[in-house]
């Protein structure tokens, strides 16, 4: 289906060095394209994605034609048959036109092609399968428009084949259509990822963490979770989670405040994990330092929504952990708690714009007072400073100081 002047191209393409990436391609004989996400996205009213692109060119040929007009190539997945161009200190990832062919072993295999409809027929759903020039002529190859304004969400061809392919597209599957379904969830589709399921298990645990963590973020996450922890797509790492409930009024609870969903307070709140159970998830899910940090944190420190709702324990928590924390607690433990404070939004408000107090006395100060061994001035400072924290900060530092010498 080719529809011509149908998006506007001001939304997606505003830099000069992308409209040169054009031209470059163009003036190799070649033709350039969006594809995926920003088409699928834009049609859908949506923003913040990322640019990806396709060309008819070869690598090689791409390559060339950055370099003859100035623009720099790096390599990100020359196998795959995609070159990285570097945009505004960024690399978008442009993709040469590819067709399947079978190998004397049987096995998938793929060569470079000028068939644009043969490329999309290698994509895994139909909404991702539509292309868009610079000028916002639209090439839809697999009615993926249609299917986008519907919320339906499928694969191109047979759901089974294109599994096979990567079985990480499993994953994809729940991750769109619980952003874009609306319909029904498509039984040949669900069918084929419960069948194949094991299938998962031979792909790196970071790109089904990465697929899950996209997915928490996804409007319709606790229903799709549901459906995923009915048929235990993800079993042989992940258990199922008695706790979806919570999950949908943690969904409700940062949509009326109007916060960004944060994976990472949505997979707690599934497992709501003591610190062991914490740490064992962290582990399994190879979480980077700082999210195992936050992770086991929520754990280990208990703090009720009471607790975060009066303004005076709310600036001591602030001191001791930090603001985000605080949020983060807060959103958690009324969801677990089912205990939304009436004036919730105004309590984060108040935490982000808290002045966080700052402990007046420093060693040195424990040193001039008299007090000389190591283990006893730092005995002395978190003395002093539970005093000052149960003053509600208000002991200034010659009062800490004169303690001392009482």
């Amino acid at each position: 289906m080719f529809k011509p002047d149908y998006l506007d191209m001001s939304s997606i393409v505003n830099s000069t060095k992308i409209s040169k990436l054009f031209n470059a391609v163009e003036s190799h004989g070649g033709t350039i394209r969006l594809v995926g996400g920003a088409v699928r996205d834009t049609l859908a009213g949506l923003s913040g994605f990322d640019l990806d692109f396709a060309s008819d060119l070869s690598p090689d040929e791409l390559a060339e034609a950055c370099q003859d007009n100035g623009l720099t190539t790096v390599p990100v997945g020359l196998k795959s048959g995609t070159t990285g161009v570097v945009i505004n200190d960024k690399v978008v990832e442009v993709s040469s036109l590819r067709r399947s062919i079978k190998t004397e072993s049987n096995k998938n295999n793929f060569e470079y092609t000028d068939d644009w409809s043969a490329d999309a027929s290698q994509r895994d759903l139909t909404i991702n399968a539509v292309y868009a020039d610079l000028h916002g002529n639209v090439f839809d190859y697999y009615d993926g428009i249609h299917d986008l304004e519907a919320g339906i969400v499928r694969f191109i061809g047979n759901p089974e084949d294109r599994i096979k392919e990567d079985y990480l597209r499993i994953m994809r599957f729940f991750r769109f259509y619980s952003r874009f379904g609306k319909a029904p969830m498509d039984k040949d589709a669900l069918q084929a990822c419960i069948k194949l399921k094991d299938g998962l298990r031979g792909i790196a645990i970071e790109r089904v963490r990465d697929e899950l963590f996209k997915l928490l973020v996804t409007p319709n996450v606790t229903e799709t979770m549901r459906i995923i922890y009915d048929n235990d797509i993800l079993g042989y790492f992940l258990p199922k989670s008695k706790h979806l409930d919570a999950l949908k009024r943690l969904t409700e609870l940062v949509a009326d405040a109007k916060y960004e969903g944060n994976f990472l307070r949505r997979l707690f709140v599934l497992y709501q994990p003591n610190s062991a159970q914490a740490e064992s998830i962290s582990s399994t899910l190879r979480f980077t330092k700082k999210q195992k940090d936050n992770f086991t944190r929520w754990a280990k420190i208990e703090i009720h929504t009471e607790d975060l709702a009066s303004p005076t324990n709310r600036l001591k928590f602030i001191y001791r952990y930090g603001k985000d924390f605080c949020i983060d607690k807060l959103l958690i433990t009324a969801a677990i708690e089912k205990n939304k404070p009436a004036n919730l939004n105004t309590i984060l408000q108040d935490i982000e714009n808290a002045v966080v107090p700052i402990f007046p006395v420093r060693g040195r100060d424990i040193v001039n007072a008299g007090i000389t061994q190591d283990a006893k001035i730092g005995n002395t400072l978190l003395v002093l400073e539970q005093q000052w924290i149960d003053s509600d900060f208000s002991l200034t530092r010659d009062e800490l100081l004169n303690s001392i010498k009482a």
